[in-house]
């Protein structure tokens, strides 16, 4: 462990000397000692953890240093030592920044050994949080959080580095099990405000009459049950990212409050009547498609137009090639490792199986799909027959919405061309059709590859 270095600055030697050999009982601590503000100064590089000052010094005195140490690193930990006591001047320096304010007395050896102790304490457990952090940041880099090698994929890395490098607002669309909260977290921890909150609130999980104490918060007593004040998801991600999920769901007697709340950037809460200012992040998603929900009436066009900033439509499951193994390899990693489970294998034919499935559920129901095969397998090997899918889900693979037959077609003939790198003849016989059939689809731009 490094050592903690303590500056002990005091143009009384003698006293100086008394405090150096005092603090100097703790082997960690590396004490180094100065009789006067510019020596300090001088030495600031060496990022002492500590700086004692007396007040009363002849070349700079404690209030100076004080504002020079805090103008050279405002996080460098100051405690000042008088020879007088004068709560006016204590107040004063602790406001402007000092750590502690203390006499020259009998106890103010005893006084500093506790002080310095209370400040080692307090730096480390702030390095704790910032390892923390960082161990954060690592696991929400980009290529931790969204996984895949598909060309579909790669479109969304591209999307999301482009807003993470921005301040500009995000929907993601895309089918239920998609990965858009996944998303929207890669996005914010690969931001400027990766270090900020990160508060996500799904609108179709709320009671409608909760929604706006919900977002905006309350004040005491704004209405039955509103015990004391309460901070709203929105103040929740000041600085930071508030991710609302399910956006289409908002009644349209609060789409106008959103929307005001956003332009003014700034809140009243329930019942209040004082402004919060506001630095919030917008990400929004939904399943749904916002623009038809405009023309329907069930949505704002001004608030469309103010929340949709960046779009990103995220690739069914279905259209990922193989990033469908990759991803079950991954799923089956995790589950291994979280149960204390030895490593299971993905046989050649639950591999082929896993792919001709089209995936309803998307990466939430592969993932459910391969935690229980992990369990129902033998001899840590899963083969087609542990793998079992979700009768609701695939009760609806296929016709999800209304086609022509033709559009039919096109999205089978489609699927297969993607699922066969675009080998013709194969999917020709995979689909018991003729391959000019396909080639002449191709040719009239109805099927691209």
């Amino acid at each position: 462990m490094d050592k903690f270095r303590i500056f002990i600055v005091d143009d009384d030697e003698w006293y100086a000397e008394i405090l150096e050999y005092y603090l100097s009982m703790n082997p960690d601590y590396e004490i180094s000692r100065y009789t006067s503000g510019k020596e300090c100064m001088a030495n600031l590089h060496k990022k002492p953890h500590l700086i004692t000052v007396d007040y009363s010094m002849t070349d700079i005195n404690g209030k100076e240093l004080l504002k020079r140490i805090k103008q050279f690193d405002a996080g460098m930990a100051v405690i000042v030592i008088s020879g007088q006591k004068d709560i006016a001047t204590a107040i004063e320096l602790l406001r402007a920044g000092a750590s502690d304010y203390f006499v020259k007395d009998d106890n103010t050896k005893e006084l500093l050994w506790n002080a310095v102790v209370k400040v080692r304490e307090h730096q480390q457990l702030k390095q704790e949080v910032e390892d923390l952090k960082d161990q954060l940041g690592r696991k929400n880099e980009l290529s931790n959080l969204i996984r895949g090698n598909s060309p579909a994929i790669k479109r969304i890395y591209t999307l999301v580095e482009k807003a993470a490098k921005t301040a500009i607002n995000v929907s993601i669309t895309g089918e239920t099990g998609t990965g858009k909260e996944v998303v929207a977290r890669a996005i914010h921890y690969n931001s400027e405000r990766a270090r900020k909150p990160f508060v996500a609130i799904n609108m179709a999980a709320i009671p409608k009459d909760l929604v706006e104490s919900e977002l905006f918060g309350h004040e005491k007593g704004a209405f039955t049950g509103a015990l004391t004040r309460r901070a709203g998801r929105f103040e929740e991600a000041n600085k930071g990212t508030l991710f609302l999920d399910e956006i289409a769901e908002m009644d349209l007697s609060l789409q106008s409050k959103l929307l005001r709340v956003l332009q003014e950037r700034e809140l009243v809460r329930v019942g209040g009547n004082e402004r919060v200012g506001l630095d919030v992040r917008i990400i929004i998603a939904t399943h749904k498609n916002l623009a038809e929900e405009v023309s329907k009436g069930n949505f704002r066009e001004d608030l469309y137009y103010r929340i949709s900033g960046l779009p990103i439509d995220l690739p069914p499951l279905r259209d990922r090639g193989n990033d469908i193994v990759l991803l079950s390899r991954f799923f089956l990693d995790d589950f291994c490792k979280t149960n204390k489970m030895p490593h299971v294998n993905l046989s050649a034919a639950a591999k082929d199986k896993l792919m001709t499935y089209a995936w309803p559920g998307n990466v939430r129901e592969l993932k459910s799909v391969i935690e229980l095969a992990s369990v129902m397998c033998n001899d840590n090997d899963i083969q087609p027959e542990d793998i079992t899918y979700n009768p609701v889900a695939a009760s609806k693979q296929f016709i999800t919405e209304e086609k022509t037959l033709r559009d039919y077609d096109i999205d089978i003939i489609t699927w297969f061309l993607k699922k066969y790198d675009n080998n013709v003849v194969q999917v020709a016989k995979k689909l018991d059709i003729g391959k000019t059939t396909i080639y002449k689809m191709i040719r009239d731009n109805e099927i691209k590859i």
